[in-house]
C-alpha cells in the first residue's frame, strides 16, 4: 500500500536543503581562497564545477518551493 502524500513540511525541508547547499558552497569558496596556491588546476576546477552544480541545485530547489506554494494555494 502506498504511503499518503504528506506535503505539509515540504517547503521547510526544501529550504533546509537550500541552506545546507549554500553553506557547502561557501565552505568550498573559503577552502579555495585559503588553499588555492596548493591545489592543482584540476582540483581547483573540480571544486568550481561542484559549486556550479550546487547553484543549479539551488535554482531547482527554489522552483520546487514555488511549485509547493502553488499546490498549497490550490488546496
Amino acid at each position: 500500500m502506498a504511503k499518503p502524500d504528506h506535503r505539509a513540511d515540504n517547503v521547510q525541508r526544501i529550504q533546509q536543503a537550500i541552506d545546507h547547499t549554500m553553506a557547502n558552497a561557501r565552505e568550498a569558496e573559503n577552502f579555495l581562497a585559503a588553499h588555492e596556491e596548493n591545489l592543482s588546476e584540476q582540483d581547483e576546477q573540480a571544486v568550481l564545477e561542484k559549486n556550479q552544480r550546487r547553484e543549479q541545485a539551488i535554482r531547482g530547489f527554489r522552483q520546487e518551493i514555488q511549485d509547493e506554494a502553488e499546490h498549497q494555494r490550490m488546496e
